[in-house]
């Protein structure tokens, strides 16, 4: 994920991940295992209206250290290459939890 970041393929933060979704820039979204019930139910519905894949990983200051940055409840891959390769790494983390 910090690649990603580097790259700057990747948004992070409520405002800056809402627009990449509805723009059609975010190929896969992140959101922390402790993010707000409000927060997990905007951003999974509006994943799903904009057919953009969702995963659950870690907890906010876990996600933000991964993409050097302080806690972060939700990040937007914006690169397709990027988001096919943290897809299959997060589904091996997800299936081995």
């Amino acid at each position: 994920m910090g690649l990603c970041m580097k790259a700057g393929k990747m948004k992070s933060g409520g405002f800056q991940v809402e627009e990449a979704v509805k723009l059609g820039r975010a190929w896969l979204v992140i959101i922390a295992d402790d993010a707000s019930d409000n927060t997990v139910k905007k951003y999974e519905n509006m994943c799903s209206f904009y057919e953009v894949p969702v995963f659950r990983y870690g907890a906010k200051e876990e996600l933000g250290r991964a993409i050097g940055k302080e806690e972060r409840s939700v990040v937007a891959v914006c690169d397709e290459g990027f988001s096919k390769s943290l897809t299959a790494y997060l589904s091996k983390t997800t299936e081995e939890r």
